[in-house]
């Protein structure tokens, strides 16, 4: 049986961008994944998106693979970015988006 972490590091490695967050994009259930989702809207790059609600095992396992213990977390080709602060930060000064260029997602604009 395929553990969490395996299932974690499948789906991150098998989409360039993916965001871990409570809720859909369409209706988050946060916040903090709102305005994740906000960000990558506004970047436009398409992202996968995992409702970490639906998923107790992949809720905590997520905090565990990175390390990190709040939830939105975002991937990028596979690399663990941040969370919604983070993603702000990186936008605000153009990181973000610099990112997405030179990983050859979206516009990066």
């Amino acid at each position: 049986m395929e553990s969490t972490r395996d299932r974690i590091g499948g789906i991150v490695k098998s989409h360039d961008v993916v965001l871990f967050m409570k809720g859909t994009p369409l209706f988050p259930q946060c916040g903090f994944s709102s305005r994740a989702i906000a960000i990558l809207e506004h970047l436009d790059v398409p992202f996968h998106s995992v409702d970490v609600l639906q998923d107790q095992d992949i809720r905590q396992g997520i905090k565990d693979y990175a390390d990190w213990p709040t939830i939105p977390q975002l991937y990028v080709k596979g690399e663990f970015v941040g969370g919604s602060d983070i993603m702000m930060e990186m936008f605000e000064a153009g990181e973000l988006q610099a990112l997405m260029a030179d990983s050859g997602i979206g516009s990066g604009s």
